[in-house]
């Protein structure tokens, strides 16, 4: 699984539009620079992001692009479904008669990687604009982490 650049280069053009503050337009140019974004990508990606609603557009000197609502509304989740970008765990396609092994069989771990796949989507959507600039991401995760089998963690000391 991996997400490829499309996704990443979203949210992080997102984020830098989110971190001037909203004192107006953000221009692909600028964004370009900061992020060591090809400015061609950037013009694609803003594309979708405009049709998807996330972001508006404002021509002329001092143009460029805003975000529609304020970080804290704006969801990591939504950034990369504009995109297009699928963050897929698993070589089945959902609701078809191939499984993982290409036959009508699934592979051992396919329930593993396809959980995976659900606490991703679940991460993306509880991850907001305003958690990455206020850098509340780092341990969000371990709002679920298991406790540690004491029977395991005596065996591996």
């Amino acid at each position: 699984m991996k997400l490829t650049t499309k996704g990443r280069y979203a949210v992080s053009a997102m984020a830098d539009i989110a971190s001037t503050g909203g004192e107006g337009p953000v221009s692909l140019s600028d964004i370009a620079l900061r992020q060591g974004i090809s400015l061609s990508y950037l013009e694609q990606l803003f594309s979708k992001l405009r049709k998807a609603g996330l972001v508006e557009s404002a021509r002329g000197v001092g143009g460029g692009y805003a975000l529609t609502a304020v970080p804290a509304q704006m969801r990591v989740a939504d950034i990369v479904a504009a995109v297009d970008e699928e963050i897929r765990t698993t070589a089945c396609t959902p609701g078809s008669v191939t499984g993982c092994q290409g036959t009508s069989a699934r592979c051992l771990t396919h329930d593993l990687w396809d959980e995976l796949g659900r606490q991703i989507e679940i991460f993306l959507n509880a991850v907001t604009l305003e958690d990455i600039l206020e850098k509340r991401v780092a341990g969000m995760a371990a709002v679920n982490v298991p406790e540690r089998d004491n029977r395991i963690a005596g065996a591996a000391e």
